[in-house]
């Protein structure tokens, strides 16, 4: 870490100012959620300190910065958001927190995140290279940035070739799908009839499965048939009524044409998971982590664990556009990095960051724990062009989109899930499920979420 000494001279200038000559420690308190498979969370800091207490005594300055983690064990990340706040309220927050990007308007709209545009304008050294894309998750409703990207991943449908020899398929169509994807050529209609033939072949039993609880994975789908799920100009959670009613209707004929089984919402991840590695489903949508478990052994099958081997089995693509001609979606989830704005230690706490999301830093979390490059940088450096499966997947962040950065989100998307589990389990038609899903959320939501007949009035 030594070499990146030169790049630094300017960083922690505050903290080098009067006043500095006695012997003092300097603790910098953090929170994140404990995850066991993303310790460089925390290790990342820890290492931005101890450069900035090399800076310190190579300055002659008598100080210490300590780094004082809560590795929070509550349930989820929203749960982290919560906990955050409430030590806000009361004078008692940290320093440096992760937050999922969309609680990052809550936050500045209380004063508890320091805006940063100032800090990034000031470190190109740094911020210059972050993924542009990746900004847009960090802005409030006032197009201030108040969080630094800590990670980012990507959503894409795995299929299996295969099963696409089995049926006859040649190589220039296997192995072209994605390109056909790119062009608008290839649409979510033609992956459902691509998935029919399979099923109904006998190659597969099940065409198409998906996560069976809450997330975002199947929000790409939504995004492709034009839903917008917040007004950027008021800030407000929207309901398009006409594009859910696409969207909703293209799951709800994938249960029909059984391409996807009926019980998918109640099948369990150990389920889907087996099903998909033991070729008993043609397609599986979440994330670039879940290669983890695909490779090699585990969930009753061997897969090759090699570039080659495992691109010649498995394919990747974005939801495809809804019709001819349109764009691919997809979805990034990012977690921030956010700095106190009521800190006495903010100055500190942001060079911190700003060390902590070098190429050199950031790579040591996202080769560990299968997140994407946050800047171009890391994708050039060898630890992360070795990892195959990123170097793969950053190219897909083009497509990258974002779940809204309001905080009743979250309830929202559990409204929208119910209504997805009705079409597919045929208790609702794709009509009615819309006409619930607005029910129930004006009288959840009342006004804070606008009903609309489509995306665009």
């Amino acid at each position: 870490m030594n070499r990146l000494l030169p790049l630094l001279a300017a960083v922690s200038i505050s903290a080098l100012s009067a006043g500095l000559a006695h012997a003092e420690d300097i603790t910098i308190k953090l929170s994140t959620l404990a995850e066991r498979s993303a310790p460089a969370r925390i290790t990342n800091i820890e290492g931005a300190a101890e450069i900035m207490n090399q800076q310190f005594a190579a300055a002659g300055v008598d100080k210490h910065i300590v780094i004082d983690v809560n590795n929070s064990t509550v349930q989820g990340w929203d749960d982290l958001a919560l906990e955050t706040l409430k030590a806000m309220a009361v004078g008692q927050g940290p320093d440096i927190y992760v937050l999922p990007h969309e609680w990052i308007g809550e936050f500045a709209e209380d004063g508890y995140a320091l805006p940063m545009d100032d800090k990034i304008a000031a470190s190109p050294w740094v911020y210059g290279d972050i993924l542009p894309v990746l900004w847009d998750a960090a802005k409030a409703t006032d197009g201030k940035i108040y969080g630094v990207p800590q990670d980012a991943e990507i959503r894409m449908f795995f299929y299996n070739k295969d099963m696409l020899r089995a049926i006859g398929k040649d190589e220039a169509f296997i192995e072209g799908l994605p390109a056909k994807v790119e062009a608008g050529e290839f649409t979510l209609d033609d992956l459902t009839a691509l998935s029919k033939e399979v099923v109904d072949a006998g190659v597969a039993p099940y065409g198409m499965l998906h996560r069976p609880n809450v997330g975002i994975d199947y929000l790409m789908v939504f995004q492709s048939y034009g839903v917008k799920f917040m007004d950027e100009n008021t800030g407000k959670l929207v309901f398009p009524k006409a594009e859910m009613t696409k969207a909703l209707g293209w799951y709800e004929r994938n249960a029909k044409e059984g391409v996807t089984p009926v019980d998918n919402t109640a099948m369990s991840w150990d389920a889907i998971k087996e099903a998909f590695k033991t070729e008993n489903a043609f397609i599986f949508h979440q994330g670039v982590w879940a290669v983890a478990w695909q490779l090699g052994e585990g969930s009753g099958a061997t897969w090759p664990t090699d570039k080659d081997g495992y691109f010649n089995k498995i394919g990747w693509i974005p939801a495809p556009a809804a019709e001819k001609g349109g764009k691919p979606a997809n979805l990034s989830h990012p977690l921030l990095y956010t700095v106190n704005a009521k800190s006495e230690n903010a100055d500190i706490a942001a060079d911190l960051v700003a060390l902590a999301s070098l190429p050199y830093f950031n790579n040591e979390h996202a080769v560990t724990s299968y997140h994407t490059a946050i800047s171009n940088a890391q994708t050039a450096m060898p630890k992360y062009k070795d990892n195959w499966v990123l170097s793969a997947a950053s190219p897909m962040m083009a497509h990258a989109q974002f779940v809204p950065n309001h905080t009743q989100f979250g309830s929202y998307n559990k409204v929208l899930f119910s209504g997805l589990q009705a079409v597919e389990t045929g208790r609702m038609t794709a009509e009615e499920a819309v006409e619930f899903i607005a029910d129930e959320l004006d009288l959840q939501f009342g006004d804070d979420v606008e009903i609309r007949e489509t995306a665009v009035n």
